[in-house]
């Protein structure tokens, strides 16, 4: 027996440790090949920045001396050079975590992998007006977005957007606004509802604007959005494989071409296909909600298959359900829309486990916040937030650093050639008080 919970151990940090191989082709080879340039301090902006190493032009891998907190003092950093990879994975510990402000892409070949985005209200009054997306992207195309952590957005967490109509033919349409990106293994959790932005409540997971094509949601965790988990508006073609979304407020997944917006253009109808997700209700979760809603005047051709809805206490919820009394429908299809070869896609019973283990910044070397979150999931707790503060405030982070040495590392594929990432823990990894900590100690 003992060998056997060895083993099972051995696994479990295996499991953390290692990212999940999928085998469909990348959107992009971000900058492969490029020059390597390092981040050497953690200001805002200015020589050895991260900032500064998004400015610079051609194919470039950013790489990490420091680690810590960059804040950006209620900005955002927005990338618009293109063929860059953002390797958060090479920073020491506790790696890097961008805070009062997001990232914006707005470019196309781009890879981010394993920072962490706490945007927050920084204290700001309701309303005050400051909204900000912890990550979005205008008409870009080609995008990996994987193993980050988006939390506390007030306005999206993790969204594509760009212009509803450029050009005339449809073709057009989607030419002109962000495409062919695959969102992986990404936490996107607690957006802000009562805060700062100026409609007020606007707890969003994800947005992906009208006529977005090429969209992938692959394993990411949604946790505490009130809705969007995500928003598809008209047009959209998605594809979703074995993500778990988890105390969604008022909608979960749901599609919307609204009239409103709509105005002098023909409907276009969209297209999800969706398998092996799963939705679980929490404490913030309207009772009934439904896996799928849609709003508008614009039908969504839809494939789904192993997909489960349940409610906190494991009582199945209604895959189907609608808001607005509109000509607007769910249509049903019997084979896949989109091309499934290549994807590793699990039974849905596996993923919540698989999925609370390897999703997020730094699965080996997990922040606080992230370990809140993911037990809280776990345990069926935590619920919909107005404010960072309800959740302790900013994570507060010592600066450190190490020297990033080439040698050790695989340049194509930015693991380590040691199979230890920096900062990596031993077995389990969990938040514990000074109680908590003496009463699992050993006796001697």
């Amino acid at each position: 027996m003992k060998y056997i919970v060895n083993c099972l151990l051995a696994l479990c940090v295996f499991v953390i440790a290692s990212p999940v191989a999928v085998n469909a082709a990348e959107p992009t080879d971000g900058g492969a090949g490029g020059q390597i340039v390092r981040v050497t301090t953690l200001a805002k902006d200015g020589p050895g920045s991260l900032a500064d190493a998004l400015d610079r032009e051609g194919p470039r891998i950013i790489v990490f001396e420091v680690g810590g907190a960059i804040d950006l003092e209620r900005s955002s950093l927005t990338i618009t050079q293109p063929h860059v990879t953002i390797a958060g994975q090479t920073a020491p510990s506790p790696g890097i975590t961008i805070v009062r402000g997001g990232i914006n892409v707005n470019t196309h070949d781009v890879i981010i992998r394993h920072l962490r985005v706490a945007v927050g209200s920084d204290g700001l009054p309701k309303r005050h007006g400051w909204e900000v997306d912890a990550f979005s992207t205008r008409s870009a195309h080609n995008l990996l977005i994987e193993n980050n952590s988006f939390f506390w957005g007030v306005d999206e967490n993790m969204s594509a957007s760009g212009p509803r109509f450029t050009g005339d033919p449809v073709e057009e349409w989607r030419e002109g606004t962000s495409r062919n990106i695959v969102f992986r293994s990404n936490l996107a959790a607690e957006g802000l509802a009562d805060s700062t932005h100026p409609k007020g409540e606007h707890s969003k997971g994800s947005l992906i604007h009208d006529n977005a094509t090429g969209i992938v949601f692959e394993r990411n965790v949604w946790a505490h959005n009130v809705e969007r988990s995500p928003l598809l508006k008209g047009g959209v073609e998605a594809l979703m494989i074995n993500n778990l979304i988890y105390d969604p407020q008022y909608r979960a997944v749901h599609y919307n071409l609204m009239d409103l917006e709509w105005a002098g253009h023909a409907p276009v109808d969209g297209q999800l296909t969706a398998v092996g997700n799963v939705m679980r209700g929490g404490n913030s979760t309207d009772a009934g909600l439904p896996f799928l809603t849609i709003g508008g005047v614009g039908d969504l051709q839809y494939y789904g298959r192993d997909n489960v809805a349940i409610d906190r206490y494991g009582n199945d919820l209604p895959m189907f359900g609608r808001y607005g009394h509109t000509r607007a429908q769910i249509l049903q299809q019997d084979t896949p829309l989109h091309d499934l070869d290549g994807y590793s896609i699990m039974p849905s019973e596996d993923v919540e486990t698989v999925l609370l283990a390897t999703s997020g910044a730094r699965p080996w070397d997990r922040s606080e916040m992230e370990i809140r979150v993911l037990f809280y999931i776990a345990e069926g707790r935590g619920e919909v937030i107005d404010s960072e503060e309800e959740v302790g405030g900013y994570p507060q982070f010592e600066a450190t650093s190490a020297p990033f040495v080439e040698a050790d590392w695989d340049l194509a594929t930015m693991t380590p050639k040691s199979g230890i990432w920096p900062g990596q823990k031993e077995g389990a990894q969990e938040h514990l008080s000074p109680r908590d900590r003496e009463m699992r100690a050993t006796n001697r």
